[in-house]
């Protein structure tokens, strides 16, 4: 683990460096092209490949030898599976076409299906909000009632 931490530690200052000695000028219309660019990006899709594989092994393994872990997974699962149904379901399709009318005849063609995807992820956004927010206070809420 803590090699790891060291490999990416390198990378991010190499990444740093890059960007600080070899980025193109912002005035040359052709930056988005050039090399120091690209392998930017590809550190970036590196770390970002790394972190989320860790980020699910080390998950995975604490979920399996945790007492009640899985269970407590699939309670969580099931959570945000019917928090991304009661947002599609809130999401209303008459909505939607009123978008897509306002878009017609414009550069922009949305369809109604994407419309109303949209506005079922941001539903389901300030559900996770709203269970973020009710979880942090209630602690502070259980302390005041008492046990």
């Amino acid at each position: 683990m803590k090699i790891l931490k060291i490999v990416l530690i390198v990378i991010g200052v190499i990444a740093a460096a890059l960007s600080f000695f070899f980025m193109p000028s912002g005035d040359d219309p052709t930056a988005i092209d050039s090399g120091s660019i690209d392998l930017m990006f590809i550190l970036t899709w590196i770390l970002l490949i790394a972190a989320t594989a860790l980020a699910l092994f080390y998950g995975l393994k604490k979920m399996m030898t945790t007492p009640g872990g899985l269970k407590k997974a699939l309670f969580a699962i099931g959570g945000l599976a019917v928090l991304f149904i009661i947002g599609y379901a809130l999401s209303s399709g008459d909505e939607a076409q009123a978008v897509v009318d306002v878009f017609e005849g414009k550069e922009i063609q949305p369809e109604a299906s994407t419309v109303k995807t949209i506005g079922m992820m941001l539903n389901v956004f300030f559900g996770m909000t709203l269970v973020a927010v009710l979880l942090m206070i209630w602690p502070g809420i259980k302390k005041l009632i008492g046990k």
